[in-house]
């Protein structure tokens, strides 16, 4: 096969969406060698982490080529690269973040859509009206006009179903994996080395994820005031609501032991999570969760929000709590830390788990949903 991808956040963002992106081109390019690969994307941008696209053989990255499509690059990916494809000879085309090209659905060129979550429509308080308004018009059109959806969890298959009225029939679920980095064992001198390059201490907790409201990093902070003995590294950045948890950590003066890092490299990131005593991820709602799977995988314990599709993500092996609630947050530290068989179960389990999310199966798992149409 001939397959297309939305290559946009695979080269811009280095977030859940390009992490998805990235992952999903990799692991099919690795294992499913025989079909060719076209990444489409508005501008070559450099990511580090796409280097795997070097040493790959079927692969190619398509830009615009009219002038139209250089100028108006929204319109190109949204309409006009419709043509591109006609042109590439693509015979499936996979939307890798809510959204297909509009008319695609007259050409002979099959489509599959990828929806993570409904978050805008879950809890609208967290996004401006216009961005509502954007989303619903492009994740329902795409939905509708797709020959297939992947939803990356049951969680996002219900919203899907419940929200857009869309026949379960149409609809995959198929999870998310992560960076084979995180799959890897690291070495004792490069953890050290990276934990003082950071001047990290030997011990710590971890947050993973982007400083916005519905990671709900703020409740993590407040429970960091009732354990007292506790370092916590967060792993991420972000704009308005950071400032909040900032002026927290002031005026709570947690300066030292709250630890900020962002714009890691992977296997800077491996590293991190594979000393930590505990990774926390107190998310309000998720459409799937990649940083939990990453922690299960570096056989660090995770500690995160019960209902959703956080267990589908975390497995037996993690502990759910009430995440609004800072004192559950604080005593489920507590337990793991003076538990240490419970700990190492946690590990066991949880590192278990994590071989259902393998490259190879997941790989598999979108090919079959290619092949049904």
């Amino acid at each position: 096969m001939r397959i297309g991808f939305d290559a946009k956040r695979a080269f811009s963002n280095y977030t859940g969406l390009g992490n998805y992106s990235r992952d999903t081109i990799r692991i099919l390019s690795e294992n499913f060698t025989s079909n060719q690969y076209f990444l489409y994307t508005p501008k070559e941008k450099y990511n580090s982490r796409l280097s795997f696209i070097k040493e790959s053989k079927n692969i190619f990255i398509r830009t615009p080529q009219r002038i139209f499509g250089k100028i108006f690059i929204s319109l190109w990916r949204s309409k006009t690269i419709v043509k591109d494809l006609f042109q590439n000879k693509i015979d499936l085309y996979h939307g890798l973040s809510h959204e297909i090209p509009l008319s695609i659905e007259k050409t002979n060129i099959k489509s599959i859509v990828t929806i993570h979550d409904l978050i805008y429509l879950r809890y609208p308080n967290l996004f401006s009206k216009i961005d509502r308004k954007i989303y619903d018009i492009k994740f329902r059109s795409a939905c509708k006009r797709a020959n297939r959806i992947i939803a990356v969890s049951e969680q996002t298959k219900k919203d899907i179903i419940k929200y857009f009225k869309i026949d379960k029939n149409k609809i995959s679920v198929v999870y998310q994996g992560c960076s084979k980095t995180f799959q890897k064992e690291k070495g004792i001198k490069e953890i050290n080395a990276c934990i003082n390059k950071y001047r990290l201490p030997k011990k710590y907790l971890l947050y993973v994820g982007s400083i916005e409201e519905r990671k709900n990093l703020l409740t993590l902070l407040k429970s960091m005031t009732i354990l007292t003995n506790e370092t916590l590294v967060v792993i991420g950045d972000g704009k308005i609501y950071k400032k909040k948890c900032l002026e927290f950590i002031k005026k709570n003066k947690l300066e030292k032991r709250i630890i900020i890092i962002s714009n890691l490299d992977l296997d800077t990131m491996a590293c991190i999570y594979q000393r930590a005593d505990i990774m926390i991820y107190p998310s309000i709602f998720e459409g799937f969760g990649i940083p939990i799977l990453e922690a299960l995988f570096s056989k660090t314990p995770v500690i995160t929000t019960k209902g959703g599709c956080f267990s589908e993500a975390g497995g037996e092996g993690s502990m759910y709590i009430n995440s609004t609630s800072s004192e559950e947050i604080k005593e489920a530290v507590i337990k793991i830390k003076n538990d240490t068989v419970l700990r190492n179960n946690m590990i066991k389990k949880g590192f278990e788990y994590a071989q259902k999310f393998k490259d190879e199966k997941i790989a598999k798992n979108i090919i079959d949903c290619y092949k049904l149409v």
